[in-house]
């Protein structure tokens, strides 16, 4: 191809407008390639299931990162109620019955659950996990309570909310969200936690190897308290939490003898109601790592006792006042635990899109007689069954039945990968703690002699080749790192990374980078149908970068803008080629952004493939944050094609790059949008990680 609703609040406080539920994600990478800790990876251990025994769901097989991934006190990591048998809820005394059973469970929630009395906390006991049905989970007007002993417990993907009894420092009503006293190894990942009468967490009374990731905070008094005890024995990792609109404990941590703070946003925006009194606090002995973090509007963002550590790496302040204090010593958190580290002024986008539920977990599968699941096993240093990605991708048998999963340890894998049509149900699963662990990567462009004469063409370029229905990725990175610069030479430098031209293709988690036609999205032919859905990830491109005729929903993701070889700046997203009376390009929910000039980015432009004149292209971009590189006028003509002869149009987008409707830049009506939704793109396919 050429180039809210309102919530109760004291009389005193003004009210304010809530943040948007669902604000995208820029995952953002913005130009800089800082691709970090990432949305859960699943555990070492993969998921083998007898064609006897019904498989679980991949996402009860995900393990805690941080000090909740640690052996001690007799407990080698936090996985929950893993092997469990998995139980779906819908009642108070349903979720009562499994949470405090002495058995391992899996506790799907699936819709909302009203505590009563309101305050209610549930005794969860040991070997649980308890998650959310996708984003449909929640627990309204009360929350969980882990005691003394209490351990290995997940709390994973809901919404608890709504406690709140109208007094804004409430000390008559302990209504948490999660609190533990004497418990430990805990996971508490992927939730929204917000407007309890008291803390959203509190760790207290010697709890420890704790781990607290990606979840979204926000709408309280008190955020999150750490500590209640004399002893210095408290081991916490918080990570990747979006902590907006609290006035205190954000966290507060006291007496703990570890405690790691990375890649958090502490958020206090400006004209709302909710002033922060402080940020992080480190209290009593507490001895605190706080790393790649930003601090937007907070008062006082760091704050310690004279007995406290602090040591500060990375981390970024902006509008901030009052106190930001470190000193002594700490410890090196990279002896307990592996993780990676995201640039801190990445994390706005990574964050408002990454933190809190996800659709792809919890999850359940229609029919309880579950397909065997087979892993197969790559690793560069031949720890596994195989040593390239092809060769597993080979030993895959022909119309395999059922999944299998190639689980791809950490390297950087030069190689050609292609999964033939004849090979349905593979997914490509990294096994790192970050999706840049796991790069799989070549350098063919579409004007690259090949060996046997000619050259790749532009779909032949790509670094992995997809045309299996049901394929599905995750937690790694495909690119293709040609260089245009030293190939001035080659005339046609369409470098595809990825290339799919298959059915029911969810790519979930990875990194697809590239320059001039990074990610192609096909279909099998010009009258098959091809649904893509590409969630929580980031491409990266300067030209047609996101192209093809297939039906794809980028969702929560971001999309970073690249200068070109010479470090101009000019390029276009989206290159849909749809047939008439098909769906082309949905991008929803997400960031557009990139170290790129101002005004020199299209948002797309119709690719009418080989001149077909029958094709009918469409793209629209919806409830996206574009930064200032998107031109005003967003849309422009293809090789004599007219972009007003088929379907562009924008619908609640916002950002620098935004712009009111104008016949130069369609909008859709309310009524039209409502038909433009995800679940439109995708026709009744429901994606969910397997």
């Amino acid at each position: 191809m050429s180039e809210p609703r309102s919530k109760a609040r004291p009389r005193h406080r003004r009210s304010r407008t809530a943040l948007a539920a669902g604000v995208p994600l820029a995952l953002t990478a913005a130009g800089a390639f800082a691709y970090g800790g990432d949305f859960g990876v699943l555990g070492s251990t993969a998921l083998q299931a007898s064609a006897a025994t019904p498989a679980a769901p991949s996402w009860a097989a995900d393990t805690a990162d941080g000090f909740a991934s640690v052996n001690s006190l007799g407990q080698n990591g936090t996985y929950g109620g893993r092997g469990g048998q998995v139980v779906t809820v819908r009642t108070q005394a349903e979720l009562e019955k499994y949470a405090t059973a002495t058995q391992p469970y899996v506790i799907v929630v699936a819709g909302a659950i009203a505590m009563n009395p309101v305050g209610k906390e549930i005794k969860v006991q040991s070997d649980k996990t308890i998650v959310g049905q996708g984003t449909a989970g929640h627990i309204v007007g009360g929350g969980f309570f882990l005691g003394q002993g209490v351990h290995n417990v997940i709390i994973r993907n809901l919404t608890i909310r709504d406690a709140y009894q109208g007094i804004w420092n409430d000390k008559d009503h302990d209504f948490d969200a999660i609190q533990m006293d004497g418990a430990h190894h805990v996971w508490i990942d992927h939730n929204d936690l917000r407007h309890m009468a008291d803390g959203l967490i509190d760790v207290r009374k010697d709890s420890t190897n704790v781990t607290v990731s990606w979840n979204k905070l926000s709408d309280n008094n008190k955020t999150f308290g750490i500590g209640w005890t004399e002893n210095v024995k408290t081991d916490i990792t918080i990570h990747h939490n979006w902590i907006r609109e609290t006035e205190q404990r954000n966290p507060s941590t006291d007496n703990a003898a570890h405690a790691h703070l990375y890649n958090n946003f502490l958020e206090d925006a400006p004209g709302t109601a909710i002033k922060s009194a402080y940020g992080n606090y480190s209290r009593g002995g507490t001895r605190m790592v706080l790393e790649n973090s930003l601090f937007q509007g907070v008062n006082n963002p760091v704050i310690k006792d004279s007995g406290a550590s602090i040591v500060q790496r990375g981390n970024s302040f902006s509008g901030t006042s009052g106190r930001n204090e470190s000193g002594g010593s700490a410890f090196d958190p990279k002896t307990y635990y592996p993780y990676s580290l995201d640039k801190a002024t990445d994390l706005p986008s990574i964050l408002k899109a990454g933190a809190g539920p996800r659709a792809s977990i919890g999850t359940t599968a229609a029919s309880t007689k579950a397909a065997a699941v087979t892993t197969l096993t790559v690793a560069k240093d031949g720890s596994g069954q195989y040593t390239t990605v092809q060769a597993a991708v080979n030993a895959v048998p022909a119309n395999n039945p059922s999944r299998v999963v190639i689980a791809v340890k950490p390297g950087t894998y030069r190689e050609l990968v292609k999964v033939p049509s004849n090979k349905p149900h593979v997914t490509l699963q990294g096994t790192g703690g970050s999706r840049k662990d796991t790069t799989i990567v070549y350098n063919n462009a579409s004007g690259t002699p090949k060996p046997g004469g000619g050259t790749y063409g532009t779909g032949g370029s790509a670094t992995v080749a997809v045309e299996a229905d049901d394929f599905q990725a995750r937690n790694l990175t495909i690119s293709n790192d040609f260089d245009e610069k030293a190939n001035q030479h080659i005339k046609d430098q369409q470098a595809v990374a990825l290339r799919t031209a298959a059915d029911k293709v969810f790519l979930d988690g990875i990194i697809v980078s590239g320059d001039q036609d990074t990610l192609l999205l096909d279909t099998a032919s010009k009258d098959r149908l091809g649904r893509v859905y590409v969630s929580n990830s980031y491409v990266i491109g300067n030209v047609d970068f996101i192209f093809g005729r297939a039906t794809a929903v980028v969702d929560k993701s971001v999309i970073t803008l690249k200068k070109r070889w010479d470090g101009s700046t000019a390029g276009y997203i989206a290159a849909p080629s749809t047939a008439a009376n098909r769906r082309g390009f949905l991008i929803a929910n997400s960031t557009v952004n990139g170290d790129v000039s101002a005004g020199t980015f299209y948002l797309g432009r119709p690719w009418h493939a080989g001149g077909d004149a029958s094709l009918d292209p469409q793209a629209t971009v919806r409830n996206t944050n574009l930064s200032n590189a998107i031109k005003s006028t967003p849309w422009t003509d293809m090789s004599g094609f007219s972009w007003k002869d088929d379907r562009f149009a924008e619908y609640g987008n916002y950002g620098a790059g935004a712009g009111p409707a104008s016949t130069n830049r369609p909008h859709l009506t309310d009524a039209q949008a409502a038909n433009q939704e995800v679940a439109d793109w995708l026709a009744g396919w429901t994606p969910s990680a397997s």
